[in-house]
């Protein structure tokens, strides 16, 4: 019962993200673009508020694997790394955190596009 109880958590965070962020594509004029930047961003600010913690806690992959914890992520890697390399930190930290989520959307994007064949729009 309990891990039922851990897949209606993450579902309904994570639900509330997609449908906060479908809301501001019906209701505003703000392009889906800009939409997922605010979504990193505020991730970025949550996390290094340490206000974004809490809710991958609670809602564990609901939280963390939007945006938003995407974001979460960069802040969590950008501290780590200053902790222990100093001002290069800041540079390097973001980005070594998320090696791994960048290199698997890399090998994905290339097999795709090996896989499909793209047409050009008439």
């Amino acid at each position: 019962m309990e891990m039922w109880i851990e897949y209606l958590k993450a579902f309904l965070v994570g639900g509330a993200f997609c449908a906060l962020a479908q809301l501001l594509i019906d209701r505003t004029r703000i392009t889906p673009a800009r939409i997922l930047v605010m979504y990193v961003v505020a991730g970025v600010a949550l996390g290094a508020a340490g206000l974004y913690k809490p809710l991958v806690d609670f809602a564990g992959t609901g939280a963390a694997t939007p945006l938003t914890g995407f974001g979460f992520l960069i802040s969590e890697g950008v501290k780590k790394a200053v902790d222990k390399d100093g001002f290069m930190g800041i540079f390097t930290g973001g980005i070594t955190a998320a090696a791994g989520g960048i290199t698997a959307a890399v090998v994905f994007s290339l097999l795709a596009a090996c896989i499909v064949r793209s047409k050009p729009k008439p």
